[in-house]
């Protein structure tokens, strides 16, 4: 099992692929707060409805001073066809070796329909100005998620 983080820890630094294949950095970001979140797999139905929702909300977000990062194990083509598919605004990462998963506890087992399996932990983590982790939450639902997260921060 990986290490869960918590408020205050150091955001772990990466760099990975966008949809697009251009490399992103956690510390492009730097100096804005970063939601940065972790979903099993594009174009599944709860993967399809939170990307959405952040897409949905990211012109009340950036307004706000944070941007969004949304990162899976998919290749960057398949996050290419998601965003095309569903329109989405965010951006969306590939961690195909789950270097990235891992070091944020975002990989590991869960529960899946009653049996303990290993995959995604659906997750997500606001990173704040300096780079610590402002909050961390494992094992999010997908369906109101992004609601709650924006009720919780004041937006």
């Amino acid at each position: 099992m990986s290490v869960r983080l918590e408020s205050g820890d150091t955001a772990p630094a990466f760099v990975l692929t966008n949809d697009k294949g251009e490399q992103v950095s956690l510390a492009d970001h730097r100096g804005r707060q970063v939601i940065v979140y972790f979903y099993p797999a594009a174009m599944t139905p709860g993967c399809t409805t939170q990307a959405c929702d952040f897409s949905d909300s990211m012109d009340a977000l950036h307004a706000s001073g944070y941007d969004v990062l949304g990162i899976s194990p998919d290749t960057p083509e398949k996050l290419a066809k998601f965003r095309e598919r569903d329109g989405l605004t965010i951006t969306l990462l590939s961690d195909p070796d789950r270097s990235v998963l891992g070091a944020y506890g975002a990989f590991g087992e869960k529960k899946l329909y009653g049996k303990t399996v290993e995959g995604v932990i659906r997750s997500t983590f606001v990173v704040d100005e300096q780079g610590k982790i402002a909050d961390a939450r494992y094992n999010v639902k997908a369906t109101g998620h992004v609601a709650k997260l924006r009720k919780d921060l004041g937006l």
